[in-house]
């Protein structure tokens, strides 16, 4: 989109790590070499819990693993379940929200998780999934966000939030997930699920557009950030933010 005379449809956002398809880019956490973070100490389990959700992380995807070939086709019939797919590389793919025919190109910011984050959405929140993926509610933009490559960005968005990649969280919000996924091993997928609706929520409330994508993003990550860290939550289905999931 940023090619020929059209507009890059985004802001740049200073400390971004990737772009993550064409206009859209991920919201990171400005860092500066002087700050001062504290690190929070981890139990065994959270310790074990957190190194598992890292291999996850750091697993790229890869068109040539019939595994990673088969979620993907698992992503499409959970989608378009009456919809013949001809390839893993195909035009259709451009109705779920891909960039192109190819979602592989779209994965390098997000990698495998991030498939795995919305294969979890669709089994497990199909109705959210498919109002999101069709923007079935609301008044909705001329100009709407990508549904897949959104996905990705909040994936990404997630794990620099979440402080993910780091040995021990450095940030309240970082050690409060941790408790979460220690107590539930699929804490991060249903942390997704709930950030994707709450992203959407955003977007209606703000009546966003496709340029306003990043300044959603900002905005739902402090939503989530303050949400979190609420005395009365002590998992995440007690999160307000939820409420707006319907299976």
């Amino acid at each position: 989109m940023c090619a020929d005379s059209q507009i890059c449809l985004a802001e740049v956002v200073a400390g971004s790590a990737a772009w993550l398809g064409r206009g859209l880019s991920c919201v990171c956490a400005q860092r500066r070499e002087s700050d001062a973070r504290p690190s929070f100490d981890l139990t065994p389990s959270q310790e074990e819990c957190l190194q598992r959700l890292q291999n996850r992380i750091d697993i790229a995807y890869d068109s040539s693993i019939p595994e990673h070939q088969e979620a993907l086709r698992a992503l499409w019939n959970a989608a378009f379940p009456e919809e013949e797919l001809h390839g893993l590389i195909s035009e259709q793919w451009k109705e779920m929200g891909w960039q192109g025919k190819d979602p592989s190109t779209d994965f390098r910011g997000g990698g495998f998780i991030s498939l795995e984050n919305l294969l979890f959405f669709a089994r497990n929140f199909p109705k959210s999934f498919k109002d999101l993926l069709w923007k079935q509610e609301g008044d909705r933009s001329v100009w709407e966000y990508p549904f897949a490559v959104a996905g990705v960005n909040i994936t990404f968005m997630l794990i620099q939030m979440l402080d993910l990649e780091a040995v021990k969280p450095r940030t309240m919000v970082g050690a409060t997930f941790l408790k979460f996924l220690s107590e539930n091993e699929s804490a991060f997928d249903l942390l997704y699920c709930i950030t994707f609706k709450l992203m959407d929520h955003q977007w209606l409330a703000m009546r966003a557009s496709y340029m306003d994508f990043n300044t959603v993003m900002k905005a739902t990550r402090r939503q989530l950030e303050s949400e979190l860290l609420q005395e009365d939550v002590t998992r995440l289905e007690d999160l307000p933010s939820y409420r707006l999931l319907t299976r």
